[in-house]
């Protein structure tokens, strides 16, 4: 391999489009990965013939940053029901897109969920949003999701039965107490495109960025231990040197290599746990995610994965993730039974009695907070940062993150060049 121009530590979503981005600009760079494989918190596990996610994720097709890397047909993605069941005293509640399904917002309309004039409220806050530019969101007025659901006149009935356990489900946050400019930001996104995961896991998205690179540009099992200037000593003792030096790990790992005077960690991260279940038949058998509206119990809300993609699942099985927010401090068996427990209410005793328990992923780092920081990458010259908890914590702000770091090397890189041609 050509001598690297740029090293690049961590082999997630950022550091992956870092990558691409001063390839296509053809600067040699070297990716060192810590792990066996790339992908970071998108990772996805073959167990007993299913495909287990590491931690109940989706993708946003809306997302403009992975327009520009990502192609759909690649991943072939499988959407999700535009809409949700909601069960809340003892049945299922549907309420549906009405853009998307005119034909089911009869159900929305008539629903328990909330009020008519919710419903009407959800439109207007959708058509404002879409008419509103990107930056302009993020430049707004920081403001919690739950003090917008409130100036915009939401019942509490709507905000507790639907907001609660759907935004805090994507956000980890049943208080809605997180930025309202990322929840703005990612109810446009959910408004202009669909809600999908790959054909075969969302390792996909990782791997199809890691094929667009030169087969000798990454390493995997390379743990980097130390930075001092432009040198890298992995824990194998090997020294690495470059000209410039991207740390695109999460945040508690950058701040461990770099100092929390030059990078701070995140102030927290939120955690979340996902039990897989696998069953013979569905207990849905249609793609849609279904709530919690009670605010009580371990469960928050599920999806049968094989009914969106066939693929997750072998032939003539059904798989079930059920997401728990937080970390439950109880022995996983317990957690297990108790999580089977609730959900017999939701379909029935006998059905769920027979769903076999795969595996829980308990991730104790599942978003940095805060969400939304916005963080220049470049901390000196030689050496940038990048990353989701640097931009915002998505995965359309780590791919963003890792490709703002790789311009600001390359106008760097065109900076010296130029300077050393104007030398006498």
């Amino acid at each position: 391999m050509t001598k690297p121009e740029v090293i690049i530590i961590g082999g997630g979503l950022a550091g992956l489009c870092c990558a691409m981005r001063l390839s296509e600009s053809e600067v040699p760079c070297l990716l060192l990965e810590a792990s066996d494989a790339v992908g970071g918190r998108v990772r996805t596990d073959v167990f007993d013939g299913f495909r287990l996610d590491r931690g109940f994720q989706v993708f946003l097709t809306a997302y403009p940053e992975a327009q520009r890397v990502l192609t759909s047909s690649a991943l072939r993605l499988r959407p999700f029901y535009p809409g949700a069941n909601v069960f809340y005293e003892d049945k299922f509640h549907r309420v549906a897109d009405p853009l998307k399904r005119p034909l089911d917002s009869w159900r929305t309309v008539f629903s328990a969920v909330g009020t008519l004039g919710d419903k009407v409220r959800i439109g207007a806050l959708r058509q404002r949003l879409q008419q509103q530019s990107i930056e302009s969101i993020w430049n707004a007025k920081e403001r919690t999701i739950l003090n917008i659901l409130s100036t915009e006149g939401f019942s509490p009935t709507i905000i507790d039965r639907f907001f609660r356990p759907f935004w805090g489900g994507v956000f980890l946050d049943p208080a809605l107490h997180t930025s309202g400019r990322m929840f703005e930001f990612v109810f446009k996104m959910f408004a202009e495109g669909d809600v999908a995961i790959p054909e075969q896991g969302m390792e996909m998205i990782p791997r199809y960025l890691a094929q667009q690179l030169k087969p000798d540009t990454i390493r995997v099992g390379a743990w980097v231990r130390h930075i001092e200037d432009q040198t890298i000593t992995l824990a194998s003792g090997e020294r690495l040197s470059a000209p410039n030096i991207v740390v695109a790990t999460d945040g508690t790992t950058a701040y461990q290599l770099l100092g929390g005077t030059v990078c701070p960690p995140p102030q927290a991260w939120r955690a979340v746990t996902t039990l897989y279940f696998s069953a013979n038949v569905s207990p849905l058998s249609e793609p849609v995610l279904c709530l919690n509206g009670e605010g009580k119990g371990l469960v928050n809300h599920l999806a049968v994965l094989s009914d969106v993609s066939p693929a997750y699942a072998p032939s003539g099985a059904a798989l079930i993730s059920v997401t728990v927010l937080g970390n439950p401090p109880i022995p996983d068996s317990e957690l297990k039974d108790r999580v089977k427990t609730e959900l017999k209410r939701w379909f029935g005793i006998r059905p769920v009695r027979r769903w076999r328990h795969l595996k829980t992923y308990r991730i104790f780092q599942a978003q940095p907070e805060p969400l939304v920081t916005r963080e220049p990458p470049k901390l000196r010259d030689g050496l940038y940062v990048c990353g989701d908890f640097r931009q915002n914590a998505s995965i359309n702000g780590a791919m963003e993150s890792g490709r703002i770091a790789a311009e600001a090397v390359l106008k760097d890189i065109r900076r010296e060049m130029v300077m050393v041609e104007a030398a006498p």
